[in-house]
């Protein structure tokens, strides 16, 4: 493709992005609004350029948009875009660790471990330091340390904090500094890094060793940087030095889909982005080509809210589009119904798949109702997040041995592989072994590999013919064998297929074959002409930094709804999306409102849920919800009145009645039939008072807060709003469902309000 034919395809901004010359660059670009396009015609203008492939280095949060942008890439400029340093931060991190983490102590065949893993090892330091499990709960305190690495704070640093000290002790866990020291140390030992370590460590690395930060400085004269707004401390400060050189660092983001917080994103970092280059350029790509016109209006009218933000102005020239239609239901278990006759109507009336929908939700626990109510439809659906075909145990153990092959200092790969097949190692043997090695400043192997020193009688024969078995595997590492033929030959020789093989039940074929499908990625993996090594390093390095949005469906079937978290759809759209739980303190979750920071990244996360949306967007609450064996009463998410109501379509109530088992249809105008297995029924059940909200980030209500009805408000009428304050009505809407009232209220910068009084809850002043 011609330079001038695809710069002839982008606007008039996305042509500004691309062509940027040099120095720092800043894109803010809008949901949908072509960034990918952008990011990838700007490496290929690079390259046209006279830029080196080999000295631009791309940035990304997953293997599947790496992946991606490369293959556009090549589609531009031909095969030179091989030589591009593209990837995930993780993934390219771990790839100059393996040049360079010999100095830092570690070998190039290092092993990553997984969540897993770390928290095996963390319940063996518990269980060491004899410390009660219960209060010393495993995720607590990986998190902690998680934490305090992303912030590149130190073991030693932590031991020396006294406001770390304080706040442990405060959570009656005062060992939590030890904790994190024995971890890393035996990390350390084991020859292993966490996905933490990747980042901490290309850290010090820098900070420790200028001769290499210097040659990679040189090397990337131009370092890219997607969806900045995730980007931690850590991964701030490696690419800030990365381009201190040539400063020629072009970063592009959106501060209104800033929603990881939890895992370490700071929001700052693109906020404040200006201060750190003076002479910075900003490009703002604010045009919308995904989602209709309604759906990017009332994404507007939620994220204005927000008071930290980048000035943008988002706007779509598609179709106007259908208002969002918002469903209210009686409880979760109706909820799910209601959505799933939605959904099985849209297919029936506009001859759509199933590809076409996606179901949202703030919490995993929510899927169930939908699971249960598309399965009755049968509709087929995939959950996205649950437990990926790597995460499978017989995939682990086989993966175990692999890790072990490469890296005998593997302490969690040894313990799951020592007695698997069964060779009659007992756990305290184990547990020796461990200890002994770790007492002894020594790795596993060097105990293992002359066990006869430190273990008598039948065991150590037993360990002793291990260590042969593990011996054998190595020299096929060093005749050079591709990364098929050696797992090949340790599924074999291990047990471990012959094991599954001959468990013929259902579930053992089903793990045997497992075992072939590992084996078969493994040949494809081998078969990739795009792979430069084929070795087995490589294959469990591309492995380990696989993530869940990298997953296929394993049966082949790609026609499903797809279930999913908010914070795992984002980067992804549908023609159909329901976001769905729009209950106060579910969503916005009730840990999200003791700080405005925190309800602005909640505000963020619904933005990113409307954004998802192509064609038509539904939005559903539930009245009553279980949780933990309780029934309770809801109230709709404040996020409902921030959209402006002209966006809006209230469908009517559809309830469960109470104490009566006979149906009625409530929806007798629909064009389709009733799928079978579902009842509709509706009641009345206004009379049942609603959970309060949680203090209101702009007014507390006075008194006992008790909303009015609202049937027969009037212009005039003095009210009081728990978030807004008092106010008088100056106008009223009336059209069928969508009663509308607009107030203006007394307190300084609310002003007048246009609210629907499906949602507002009002207090009509005597």
């Amino acid at each position: 493709m011609a330079k001038d034919n695809y710069l002839e395809k982008l606007n008039a901004p996305q042509r500004d992005a691309v062509t940027h010359p040099e120095g720092p660059l800043m894109i803010i670009a809008g949901a949908g609004s072509g960034k990918t396009r952008v990011l990838t015609y700007r490496i290929a203008w690079l390259i046209e350029q006279g830029v080196d492939p080999f000295n631009i280095l791309s940035l990304t949060f997953t293997n599947k948009a790496a992946g991606e942008m490369r293959q556009r890439v090549e589609a531009v400029i031909g095969s030179d875009a091989k030589n591009l340093w593209m990837g995930t931060f993780h993934s390219v991190f771990a790839k100059i660790l393996r040049f360079e983490g010999k100095r830092l102590g570690y070998t190039s065949d290092f092993t990553i471990y997984d969540t897993d893993d770390s928290k095996s090892l963390m319940r063996s330091i518990i269980k060491e330091l004899a410390l009660d499990d219960k209060t010393y709960k495993v995720n607590y305190i990986l998190n902690r340390i998680s934490s305090a690495k992303n912030a590149l704070v130190s073991w030693e640093s932590y031991a020396n904090n006294p406001i770390y000290m304080e706040d442990d002790k405060a959570a009656r866990m005062p060992e939590i500094g030890r904790l994190y020291k024995m971890y890393v140390l035996r990390c350390f030992q084991a020859n292993a890094m966490d996905f933490d370590d990747l980042l901490y460590n290309t850290n010090v690395l820098f900070r420790d060793h200028l001769d290499v930060l210097n040659k990679y400085q040189h090397k990337f004269k131009h370092v890219m940087v997607d969806e900045f707004q995730d980007t931690n401390v850590s991964q701030y400060l490696i690419t800030r030095k990365l381009s201190s050189v040539h400063q020629n660092i072009c970063i592009v983001g959106d501060d209104a889909q800033s929603i990881y917080a939890f895992r370490g994103a700071n929001i700052q970092n693109i906020l404040n982005f200006k201060a750190d280059y003076p002479d910075l350029k900003v490009v703002k790509l604010e045009q919308n080509y995904r989602s209709t016109q309604n759906i990017v209006n009332a994404a507007n009218s939620v994220i204005a809210r927000n008071k930290e933000q980048l000035e943008k102005n988002v706007f779509s020239e598609n179709e106007e589009g259908s208002k969002i239609e918002v469903i209210k239901a009686a409880s979760d278990n109706e909820e799910g119904r209601l959505i799933a006759t939605n959904i099985f109507e849209e297919k029936n009336n506009n001859s759509l798949k199933n590809t076409d929908f996606a179901i949202l939700y703030r919490t995993n626990a929510q899927s169930r109702a939908f699971e249960e109510a598309l399965r009755k439809l049968n509709i087929k659906y995939r959950i996205v997040g649950g437990l990926s075909f790597y995460q499978r145990k017989e995939i682990k153990d086989l993966l175990a041995y692999l890790r072990f092959t490469i890296n005998q200092s593997d302490t969690e790969a040894f313990k799951r592989i020592i007695n698997l097949p069964k060779r009659g190692i007992g756990d305290t043997t184990v547990a020796k072994i461990v200890v002994t090695a770790a007492e002894n400043n020594k790795s596993i192997w060097e105990v293992v590999s002359n066990i006869n020193q430190y273990v008598a009688g039948r065991a150590a024969q037993t360990i002793d013919d291990f260590a042969t078995l593990i011996k054998s595997y190595g020299l096929l590492i060093e005749e050079g064998k591709d990364a098929h033929t050696v797992a090949s030959y340790i599924a074999k020789t291990s047990g471990l297929l012959k094991e599954l093989y001959d468990d013929k039940t259902v579930e053992g074929l089903a793990r045997y074959e497992n075992i072939q499908e590992l084996l078969n990625s493994i040949k494809q993996f081998v078969d990739n002409p795009e792979n430069e090594e084929i070795t087995l390093s490589a294959f469990l390095q591309t492995v380990t930094l696989m993530t869940t949005a990298d997953q296929e469906d394993e049966d082949g079937d790609h026609d499903r709804v797809t279930l999913m978290t908010i914070h795992g759809a984002k980067g992804l759209e549908f023609k159909y999306v329901y976001i769905v739980g729009l209950e106060e303190n579910l969503f916005p979750s009730q840990m999200m409102l003791s700080k405005r920071s925190d309800l602005e990244e909640e505000r963020r996360l619904f933005y990113v849920a409307i954004t998802r949306a192509e064609k038509k967007l539904t939005l559903s609450y539930a009245e009553s919800r279980y949780n933990y064996g309780r029934l309770n009463y809801c109230e709709p998410s404040r996020f409902l009145e921030e959209i402006d109501p002209k966006y809006l379509q209230i469908s009517r109530s559809r309830m469960i009645s109470f104490g009566n088992n006979e149906a009625r249809n409530d929806r007798a105008a629909t064009s389709s039939p009733v799928p079978s297995g579902f009842t509709k029924k509706e009641t009345l059940i206004s009379n049942l008072r609603p959970v309060q909200k949680a203090t209101p980030v702009n007014h507390t209500p006075t008194g006992d807060f008790v909303a009015s009805d609202t049937t027969n408000l009037k212009q005039g009428d003095k009210v009081e709003h728990p978030k807004f304050g008092y106010g008088t009505v100056t106008k009223m809407d009336i059209n069928g469902n969508d009663r509308k009232a607009t107030i203006k209220f007394e307190a300084q910068g609310q002003g007048e309000k246009t609210l629907l009084l499906s949602f507002a809850k009002l207090r009509i002043v005597e």
